[in-house]
């Protein structure tokens, strides 16, 4: 049994366990396999392998199954990420698993391809909560955390911005108050990793069953905070520089954490930039109070640029709405259109592609009755 997995089953109580998420909907769509397959959770994955753990009881050696990833199934274009509950095919006498199907996914954290690609990537799944984690001093970024925003509402998960270091902050208050300024109704919970001030009012989100992700950029404390609930090190740390508070990736690989109280948490490689991807959904509700008085706006196609009339213009010229945020807006705005142009072009490619090789196929086959 390797370390991660001992702190895993560390974390369990003796008696019959199941999957942690698990829910009625997946055992229904489950109850379609039978004989040797098994249902599981990717807790890690590496190129070509997974992490699975699987249902177990208190006489299993090691629930966690290390899982390789059917040709079938990478043919359809699916690849099973963190969080996923995904069918094995068990055949410890091969001494062989493999992952041959994922079962449907609730929710799903996505970010959109860097450059010129058009694929959106999956960064994990089946998640209630994500928390945003910031921390006090430079990293504090209101327009980053508009654009996290957009990305944790688009996933269907619920978001808590979660603001680290307080114990460093001259005016922890002010750091609230300017990320209330942002983020509407979505809950801010100030704490101190470190010395685990404020860890408890976490509790709520991460009870059994739940499962919770964090993301944010590196050096905010994300692995600190982890280590914070099991109340020892099981993610390794590191110190931020001290020129510019920013830090160096300590977690390298997605991973799921068994928690003391049964729920689950995900820790993410840290995200600086994040693509937005097809966050349209996520960008309305993450600027609810800028779509909200577009309602006012004299034409409904406006633009909240020169257009008379226009509402939100207005909102900023009284002070109601910062300059900097309906700037935000409308950058954000241009990158999800930027995105969903990629996908389309992407598409189009893809269909001129299938469209040629059905061409072929059929000139094969004119030739072949031909020769006939």
């Amino acid at each position: 049994m390797t370390a991660n997995n001992e702190d895993l089953l560390s974390t369990v109580s003796e008696g019959n366990i199941r999957i942690p998420g698990w829910g009625g909907e997946l055992e229904s769509a489950f109850s379609a396999y039978a004989g040797p397959y098994l249902a599981g959770r990717v807790i890690s994955r590496h190129r070509t392998v997974c992490d699975v753990l699987t249902a177990y009881s208190a006489d299993t050696s090691d629930p966690v199954i290390k899982a390789g990833i059917s040709g079938a199934l990478l043919r359809t274009g699916k690849q099973p990420v963190v969080g996923d509950f995904v069918v094995l095919l068990n055949q410890p006498e091969l001494n062989s698993s493999i992952i041959v199907n994922i079962l449907p996914r609730r929710t799903c954290l996505l970010r959109g391809a860097a450059g010129d690609g058009s694929d959106e990537q999956v960064i994990a799944a089946n998640i209630d909560t994500i928390f945003i984690v910031t921390a006090a001093g430079k990293d504090l970024n209101p327009r980053r955390l508009e654009r996290y925003l957009t990305v944790v509402y688009s996933s269907g998960a619920q978001p808590v911005i979660v603001l680290n270091k307080i114990d460093l902050a001259d005016e922890p208050a002010e750091a609230v108050e300017r990320i209330k300024a942002v983020a509407g109704d979505v809950p801010v919970v100030a704490i101190s990793a470190l010395s685990k001030e404020g860890v408890n009012l976490l509790e709520p989100y991460s009870g059994p069953g739940k499962t919770v992700a964090l993301i944010g950029s590196s050096g905010v404390g994300k692995s600190t905070l982890i280590n914070a609930f099991f109340d020892r090190s099981v993610q390794a740390t590191k110190a931020v520089r001290e020129d510019d508070e920013k830090g160096r990736h300590t977690t390298t690989v997605r991973q799921l954490f068994l928690l003391p109280s049964g729920g689950v948490i995900i820790d993410n490689p840290g995200i600086r930039e994040i693509q937005l991807g097809d966050s349209c959904s996520g960008l309305d509700k993450a600027f609810s109070d800028i779509i909200g008085l577009a309602q006012d706006c004299r034409f409904k196609d406006c633009t909240h640029n020169t257009e008379p009339g226009c509402a939100i213009q207005k909102a900023v010229d009284e002070g109601i709405i910062p300059v900097e945020r309906l700037e935000s807006y409308h950058k954000l705005t241009a990158e999800i259109a930027f995105q969903a142009e990629k996908a389309d072009i992407g598409l189009k490619r893809l269909e001129k592609k299938k469209y040629k090789g059905m061409q072929v196929s059929a000139r094969k086959l004119r030739e072949y009755k031909e020769r006939s």
